[in-house]
């Protein structure tokens, strides 16, 4: 049961930073507590427990609950593009898991890249253009590209475009630990309900812990 929890929680980053990347898009601005969340992950490269790549489940809450809305049914038009962008990312995390040499100058660019963020703070502009220049040299070149579709007066300012990037490559982090605890896209079709009950027994987790 602990894989499903751990499997439920990996999926909710997925589908956390698929959300920022959709809403960042749109309107230009995202939570800061959660680009927090997703920067993060980026540099928990050996860590002792699934919570601590988002540094605690209780980050993960709205992902969560998109988790949740996904796994329960199909017929969600308000989640068409943060499903697209999901699987997207899963899909360039495959790719990514075959290129041994991108994935040691991804390891060795964000170890400098989180003495940057302690300097300054996670997400400070300069951690985020860093970050967004790791994914356009490595993910970025692959000949499959993730389509971002939005607002283009958002789209054409660098510092949403760095925050994009960013975040997408923090959804392909929370792809990489979904792999590594055993996830595939068919528990996405046929273990929905493990998956939805693990889910709901983090929302109710962490929500108990808040009242």
């Amino acid at each position: 049961m602990d894989n499903w929890r751990d499997q439920a929680l990996a999926l909710a980053g997925i589908f956390q930073s698929a959300t920022l990347v959709e809403r960042l898009a749109k309107t230009g601005t995202a939570p800061q507590a959660q680009l927090e969340t997703g920067v993060h992950s980026l540099f928990q490269l050996n860590p002792d427990r699934t919570e601590d790549v988002f540094d605690g489940a209780k980050n993960l809450l709205p992902g969560l609950q998109v988790s949740k809305q996904l796994l329960q049914s199909r017929q969600h038009p308000e989640y068409t593009d943060c499903l697209r962008y999901a699987l997207s990312v899963l899909y360039l995390q495959r790719q990514l898991s075959k290129k041994s040499d991108l994935l040691s100058i991804i390891g060795s660019r964000l170890e400098k890249a989180k003495v940057q963020a302690e300097h300054f703070a996670p997400t400070h502009e300069n951690v985020f253009s860093n970050l967004a220049g790791i994914y356009s040299d490595t993910l970025g070149t692959f000949r499959f590209r993730i389509q971002v579709l939005g607002d283009f007066n958002f789209l054409q300012q660098q510092r949403v475009a760095n925050q994009i990037r960013s975040m997408l490559f923090a959804g392909v982090r929370a792809a990489t630990l979904w792999r590594q605890l055993g996830g595939r896209r068919l528990h996405l079709l046929f273990q929905r309900k493990k998956l939805l009950h693990a889910t709901n027994e983090w929302i109710a987790h962490i929500e108990s812990k808040n009242s």
